[in-house]
């Protein structure tokens, strides 16, 4: 199976190297996509240099500016939909998440889910490192999103995922709304309500040691009211065929 690990990047110059060495490392044959976001820092320099390296395993989209986590993400999928990959990953570049559970994810969906998502609360709470205030904030909005949309899910916002292929090609990518971490929840919804099977992998997330974070209280409020919107939305698949 022909798996693409995607990352999107903004001012990740202290992590992208070490981040792309250790993807490269993992057996089973993951390949990489960075999206960098036009990142003043030089992040898509560093990863053009490593391109040479591995021919053909390390690709890099180039954007123009801060487009949004989202868009970033459908950039990805729709590149990985047109290079023929089976799996595709979304993952953080700081580390949070470890680069070794995308075996684990990638059992979740070669064992029978569809998606599989890199949960921080399906087994209590394993985020270490987060001052309480933001661990509050993600817990509780993740409560937030299974109360309005009855979605069993208990970590909505997760950005950790493996998704099959047959998931992106029904999901209408035209049609996805959120560009910043409201992304997270709509796919997962999307999937979820087009009732593909959705499950959650335990994993621990450990707060970044290098780089800045890219939160702010305008994501937090796009998804806070785009969560709102999601039951009275009519989601159909783009393509009814790829389900049988």
């Amino acid at each position: 199976m022909k798996k693409l690990v995607i990352i999107p990047t903004y001012n990740e110059r202290e992590n992208v190297s070490r981040m792309i060495s250790k993807v490269m490392s993992l057996f089973g044959g993951y390949d990489l996509l960075i999206v960098d976001d036009g990142s003043p820092d030089g992040t898509a320099a560093i990863v053009r240099g490593r391109q040479e390296e591995f021919p053909g395993r390390v690709h890099l989209i180039e954007r123009s500016g801060k487009l949004g986590l989202g868009t970033a993400y459908i950039a990805g999928f729709r590149w990985a939909l047109a290079h023929g990959y089976d799996l595709v990953y979304e993952m953080d570049c700081d580390f949070s998440h470890n680069p070794d559970d995308l075996e684990r994810l990638t059992a979740a969906v070669t064992g029978g889910a569809d998606v599989a998502v890199g949960s921080r609360y399906s087994r209590g709470v394993n985020v270490v490192n987060w001052p309480m205030s933001r661990l509050l904030m993600s817990y509780y909005a993740s409560k937030y999103v299974r109360i309005v949309t009855r979605m069993p899910v208990c970590d909505a916002t997760a950005g950790f995922v493996c998704w099959s292929r047959r998931v992106l090609e029904t999901i209408d990518l035209d049609a996805v709304r959120m560009v910043g971490y409201g992304f997270q929840v709509e796919m997962k919804y999307t999937a979820w309500k087009l009732g593909f099977r959705i499950d959650e992998v335990s994993i621990v997330f450990v707060d970044r040691t290098e780089g800045i974070s890219k939160m702010s209280g305008g994501i937090f409020g796009e998804a806070f009211w785009g969560v709102l919107k999601l039951p009275w939305r009519r989601i159909r698949p783009k393509l009814p065929a790829a389900r049988e």
